[in-house]
């Protein structure tokens, strides 16, 4: 035994891909992402400092339920969603993780996962590297001021899947919360099209390919 830490040859193929798609992610021209504008606005310093406190990044911990029925449901949904996302996300991990993710961060802002999911459909077609013409990045086309606003300055890692999925579904809320629950308007505020119908319309369309009645 040489003490040395030896990796199983899947762990070792994952991180070697993990490491190209890092790279190719810094020189190739990803496909264009066609989501709007988001504005930046100035923040106050309570609202800066809680939205900073909530995209600390963590690992999101499985979903822990109260009864046996409310893990099913959870377990039936990430069966049917898992179906219906097989064509934009090909490998089963690579898509129950994601799911997870989704399931996690939305319950964590009191968003539903039909509507987050419908947001990236209409968002990045579920591009994890989407870049639009105004540079919005990742699933939730998250733009890189935010990185700046709450995160640590680093925009790059708005490319990582959970941190993506943390800032859009943070950003979100902020700005229900903003429009005190109209979502229409907070659609339109996300996408910088605020008041007009277009976005709005598209995401409340593609939510309903994403609702799960819990059956």
């Amino acid at each position: 035994m040489t003490g040395e830490l030896t990796l199983p040859d899947s762990l070792l193929t994952r991180q070697r891909r993990a490491l190209l798609i890092g790279a190719a992610a810094a020189v190739l021209p990803w496909p264009q992402a066609h989501a709007g504008t988001q504005a930046e606005e100035p923040l106050i310093d309570s609202v800066r400092s809680a939205l900073s406190a909530a995209v600390l990044d963590s690992a999101p911990p499985k979903p822990s339920f109260d009864t046996t029925d409310e893990r099913l449901v959870y377990l039936r949904w990430l069966g049917a969603m898992s179906d219906r996302l097989k064509k934009k996300h090909t490998e089963n991990l690579t898509r129950i993780d994601f799911l997870e993710a989704v399931w996690y961060e939305s319950k964590r802002k009191g968003l539903e996962p039909s509507l987050v999911l419908g947001l990236i459909q209409v968002e990045s077609g579920f591009r994890k590297y989407a870049i639009s013409s105004a540079g919005a990045r990742g699933y939730m086309q998250v733009m890189p001021f935010w990185a700046r606003l709450i995160g640590d300055g680093d925009a790059s890692r708005l490319f990582h899947m959970q941190t993506n999925l943390r800032f859009g579904c943070v950003i979100l809320r902020h700005y229900l919360d903003i429009e005190r629950g109209d979502l229409f308007m907070t659609l339109g505020r996300y996408n910088g099209s605020r008041g007009r119908a277009e976005y709005p319309n598209l995401v409340f369309g593609a939510r309903k390919a994403w609702d799960y009645k819990g059956v």
